[in-house]
Formats: structure tokens, sequence, C-alpha cells
């Protein structure tokens, strides 16, 4: 009995042992297990830490294919025919240098393929214009070797057109390699036409860490090749145990999540750039530049607006030219808005995972792409809708921006003593700088005078507590000081804001050089009050005579003939920059008027505001936000205070004269009218005093 059992154990453990090594094989060689499962048939895995050294594994692979003899002869087969490797132009940055790096070969191996310029997405490789440079360097003797293509580009998303180009590859006999975040998407049920073409490619890279918010995990390259001795030598196999385990973490993080688990987070983070893309249809000036990609996981926006006058095509690229166009003024304008815009959106939901970048055609945009990001943040629905209500929020603050700008700079210009600095990187209305008197206009060197009436300016903006944010930097491309005005919404008085700057500054330059004149003044006038004061001593020790300066004898002659000496003195006239005598005071007990003093100088316009209005808001007056209750008592108070303001600084000649016995008007009365009625009291109406005794 114990024998038989002993033999049953046997034939089950070797019955077990024959199915492990038949899934063994049938991993290796056939069908890749995981959500990937039927998509990518007879395919290999290789796994390595950075994600391009995949890429260069496979140049090596497809080199060995395509060379029979460069194992034997090396380099000089490739110098005879040099092999071309074709890039995208919408490529990852740095991944030619690196792949040059890697296999020893020179920069003028890589093509670098353009997008497409007149039809389809400007983020997609022009195939046309592909099929023309394979036969270009066909016909110079060159070997076309492998095409890298994007499912996904690294900017904004866009899938190339794989189909079409695993057919050029085919015809020309080029290796095929695919790479992009649009991968992921095979993972799905419902996988887009252009990102299931790849399946069929030679190799693709694939990218599980990010995906799936798995840290320290490799990243896989497939690829399909019968022939595992060039694969060897290729290094996308080896013997080596510690090879072979870099699949560990991974093998061990998939075993965790589950097939449904991947399918899960990949379908949750392709569901809220959905979301996303669907919110932002709906709100005015903001254009989303991946479109028709319906399954793609990214999301890229930016805000625009048309400026009159300008292309009303936002895609139409800017020809080159000497002066530039209106799109590329509106893109400068728009740029350092986007830019506000995504600092703003990621300090707000920082579970978002946003990032700001810059695009060669459309300019600094906003991206959105949950696949790399949700896992590791946590982002959720509600986070989408948060950032859908901020860019609703920030809408009318970027529209009215922009449009003020124009109106900024003109008032600058036209404004004496203002300069208007054209700094693309500051999302305000405009940024302005004072000259002053000393000021040199051709030196972009440090200004320590005009540093501190800026500095004297912005603390005076500062204290008007207006809705506008103000700072002083150094201008753009130079190291003198100037004032930076912040974003500013509906409502502001531009051409106030500008005069209010510039009659601060110069008010704030002509008390300083009034300070500095003063200080030189009061020296003089220091030396020259110790020259009179020691003349005035010499001239009393001749008229009291030498007698009287001995201590006894000037004492005794003092009680016989006392000396009738006036006390002399100076005073120092700040107004008059002049020294007088003080004989005046200590004679008749009063201080000598002088000169009198002028009016200090201001420059700004006094604006009358309404009770709560801030400043550089534009009035209320004639418009329809005016309510009944409040704001049109509140009007009609102000045009009372200017009517009599207006009354009183007119002159008296030009006041009606009334007789003594007419009747008095229903208005105000004039100030002729008051003296008439204090002139004759007899006519039954009470006495009014004078305006001159009144004040």
């Amino acid at each position: 009995m114990g024998k038989n059992l002993k033999e049953a154990m046997k034939m089950l453990e070797d019955s077990q042992r024959r199915s492990e090594e038949e899934n063994g094989k049938k991993l290796v060689s056939g069908d890749i297990p995981g959500p990937l499962q039927g998509r990518y048939e007879n395919g290999c895995a290789y796994f390595h830490e950075e994600e391009r050294e995949g890429l260069a594994k496979i140049c090596r692979l497809a080199i060995h294919s395509r060379y029979e003899d460069f194992v034997v002869d090396g380099f000089n087969v490739l110098y005879n025919k040099k092999p071309v490797i074709y890039l995208s132009a919408a490529a990852r940055p740095g991944l030619g240098q690196y792949l040059c790096n890697q296999l020893g070969l020179p920069f003028p191996c890589l093509c670098r393929v353009p997008c497409n310029t007149m039809f389809g997405s400007q983020h997609q490789m022009d195939v046309a214009f592909l099929e023309k440079l394979i036969k270009d360097d066909i016909e110079r003797g060159r070997l076309p070797l492998l095409l890298v293509a994007n499912a996904g580009t690294a900017a904004v998303g866009h899938t190339d057109k794989i189909g079409r180009l695993k057919e050029l590859c085919e015809q020309y006999g080029i290796w095929l390699h695919v790479e992009g975040v649009n991968l992921a998407t095979l993972a799905l049920g419902y996988v887009s036409s252009s990102v299931l073409a790849a399946t069929k490619c030679h190799s693709m890279t694939l990218t599980p860490g990010p995906w799936l918010g798995l840290p320290a995990v490799p990243a896989v390259t497939l690829y399909k090749h019968d022939d595992p001795a060039l694969t060897l030598v290729a290094g996308l196999t080896s013997n080596k145990p510690a090879d072979k385990l870099r699949a560990l973490p991974l093998w061990l993080s998939l075993q965790y999540l589950g097939l449904d688990g991947i399918v899960e987070r990949i379908k949750h983070a392709c569901q809220l750039s959905q979301r996303l893309q669907e919110s932002l249809k709906k709100v005015d000036h903001i254009k989303i530049l991946v479109e028709d990609e319906l399954s793609s996981p990214v999301v890229v926006f930016r805000f625009f607006q048309e400026l009159p006058g300008s292309d009303p095509d936002p895609d139409a690229v800017p020809a080159p030219s000497g002066a530039p166009s209106a799109v590329g003024r509106e893109r400068h304008s728009c740029d350092a808005l986007n830019r506000w815009l995504g600092e703003q959106l990621k300090q707000m939901v920082p579970a978002s995972g946003l990032t700001v970048m810059d695009l060669e055609v459309e300019g600094t945009c906003v991206r959105f792409s949950p696949l790399m990001t949700a896992a590791a943040l946590g982002t959720r629905a509600e986070h989408v809708d948060q950032l859908a209500a901020g860019v609703g929020a920030r809408l009318p603050l970027l529209t009215c921006t922009l449009q003020l700008r124009e109106e900024f700079k003109h008032e600058v210009a036209r404004t004496a003593g203002l300069v208007y600095v054209d700094d693309p990187n500051w999302p305000g209305i405009g940024v302005v700088r004072y000259e002053h008197a000393n000021d040199d206009k051709n030196s972009l060197k440090l200004d320590p005078e005009g540093e501190k009436i800026h500095a004297g300016l912005l603390k005076k903006l500062n204290e008007l507590e207006s809705d506008l944010a103000f700072k002083m930097g150094p201008e753009y491309k130079s190291m003198k000081s100037c004032i930076y005005v912040g974003m500013a919404s509906d409502g502001v008085d531009v051409s106030e804001l500008v005069e209010t700057i510039a009659g601060t500054a110069r008010e704030i330059e002509e008390n300083s050089r009034l300070l500095e004149n003063m200080t030189e003044v009061v020296r003089k006038g220091i030396q020259e009050a110790q020259v009179q004061l020691q003349k005035a001593n010499e001239e009393r020790l001749l008229e009291e005579g030498v007698l009287r300066q001995i201590p006894v004898v000037g004492s005794v002659l003092n009680w016989f003939s006392p000396v009738q000496a006036s006390q002399k003195g100076r005073t120092f006239n700040l107004t008059a920059g002049s020294l007088e005598s003080t004989e005046h005071t200590y004679v008749y007990k009063v201080q000598g008027s002088g000169v009198t003093p002028p009016q200090t100088p201001s420059a700004t316009r006094t604006k009358q505001r309404l009770p709560g209005q801030k400043p550089f808001k534009k009035s209320l007056r004639g418009s329809d936000a005016v309510s009944e209750t409040s704001s049109v008592s509140h009007v009609e108070d102000l045009e009372k205070m200017e009517h009599l303001s207006c009354g009183q600084d007119a002159p008296e000649a030009d006041s009606p004269e009334q007789h003594p016995g007419a009747p008095p008007a229903a208005e105000a009365e004039q100030p002729g009218a008051l003296e008439d009625r204090a002139q004759h009291p007899d006519d039954g109406r009470p006495q009014v005093e004078d305006p001159e005794s009144l004040r």
C-alpha cells in the first residue's frame, strides 16, 4: 500500500513538472500574459530600468538583422552604407542623441521627420514627407533602418497614423517601433484603431510604473524576432540570474493588483481626462489641443482670445516676416496668462498633477495627464470638477487683463515721463518705468536714483488700497527698476491709473530734488551766518571800545554809562534760501513773514469718488449697475459736491448780480446774493453773515 502511494506521488510530481515546463515555453514564445494577452502575439519581453534602454537594444537588433557582416567587419559595414533612424519632430527631447551615444553612430544618421502642416494634427508625423525622405536616402546609398512612431506624443498625447506607417515600413523593410502613453489603452476593451494598429509593429515600449502608480517598477520592451542568437548579441536576452530578476517587482505588483485592478486604474484615468475635456468644451476662450482623440488619456488646453484685427484662425502658423503678425502678438500676450493660469490651478488642486509646458506652435499650454499622475496622487472626479470651476472663475480676469493691455500701452506711450516695458513673462496689465531727469536711456546698468523713485512710487501705490497689485523689479533684459502692474478685473480706469503713476513719480522726484537742494542751501547758509556773526562781533568791539573789554574797568564803566546794545541775530528762510536779521523779531515780538512759500506741486488729478469706490475704478454713472435706493443718491451727492466746488472757485466778477428787492431764486444762491442780503436787513429775511467772515 505504501509502495503504491509513493509511485502515485511521483507520477503526480512528474506531470506537474511537465505542465510547468510547457507553461514556461508558452511564456517565452507565445502570447504576452496579462492585459495584453491576445493583442501582441508571438512576442518576447525585455525588462529594463531606463525607459530608452529598450529602444537602444532594438536598434542594435535591427543593425545585426540588416547588416549580416556587422559582427565581423563592424564599423566598415556602416561606413559603406550608413543607417538612417527616423524620429518624429514631436518625439521626446534628447531621444536621438541618446541613441547615437549608445550605438556609436554620428548625428547625421538621425533623420527628423516633420509633423503635418496642412492637414491633420500638427503633432502627427507627416507620412507623405516621410516617404519622400526614405526615397531620397535610398538614392544617396543609405539604408533606412528604423522608424520610431508615437502612440501618444510626450507633449500633447497625439497618435501617429501607425497603420499607414506600418505599410510604409513593410514596403521598404524598415523596423517599426512604437512608444507612448496611449499604449496603456490596449488593456481596455475599447481601443481606437490608430492605437490598435500598434499591435502589428515590430516592437513597443511600455511603462507600467507611472500608469499604475507603482514605484521602482521596470519598463518593458516587447519585440518580435525569430533568431535567438541575434537577440542575445543585441542584449535583449541574457542567461544571468540577476537580469532575470528584473521582472520580479513588476510581476509581484501585477499579481497584487490583478487583471481587474490593472484595467480599473487605466480606465479611471481615461474617464478623468474625458470628464475634464467635456467640461472645458463648455467654457469660452479655452482651446483644447487634443481633438478627435476620444480615447486619449491626455488633455492639453490653453486660454486664447482674439484681439481686434487678428486672424480668426488660431491654428494658423505666422509667416516669417520682419514685423510680427497679429497672431504672434496674441500668442505672446496669452503665453504669460496661460502660465499664470496653470500655476493658479496647480496651487488650487495639487492632486490634479497639472504641468505647464511650452509648445513650438501653440505656445504655453496646460497639460492634464491622469494616466501618469492619477494613481500616485489619488486624483478623483471631484478634483476634475474643481479644475473646471477654477478655469471658469478665472476667465473674466484673464479676458479683462488681455483687453486692457493695449489700452495701457497706448496710455503710457502718450504720457510724458513714462516708458512702456514689453515683458512677455509678466501676466499683468503691463510694465512701466519712469524716466527721471538724470536717467541715461542708453545705459542698462543699475540706476540708484531711479530705484529710489520707484521704491517710493511702489509704496504710494500700495497705500491707495486698490484692487490692483503692484510690485517692483528689474526691467526685462536690463537692470533698471520698473513698476509691474498686476491683473485687473472689469471697470478699471486705465487713464486714471497711468496719470496717477506719472504724477506720483513726478512728485516724488521733485520732493527728492527739493530736499537735495535744501541740504545744499542750508549748508551754505550756515557758513554765511558764521561769517556775518563774526563781522558783527568785530563791529561790536569797535563800537564799545577797548576799555569795556577789561574785566574790572569794563564793569565800572558799564555801571556809570551803560551801553544800549540791541540783540542782533540771524534767521534762515528755507523758502527764500537767504539770511535775515532777527532785529524785527526782538523789537516787535513777531516773526517776519518773509516770502510766501509756494504751493506744493501736485501732478495727480483728484477725482471725486462715490462712497466705498476704490481707486482706478470707473464711475457707475450712466450704467445699469446703479441701484435706485443707494447708488443714485450717491451720484446726486457727487454732482452737488462738484457743482458747489465749481461755484466756489469761480471769480466774483462772473457771478450774476441781483437787485436787492428781487425775489430769491429757487436754486442755490450765489455769493453775491448773500452779500446783498447782508447789506439790507430790513427786507424781512434773517440776516446772513458774509462768506468771508464765515471763513
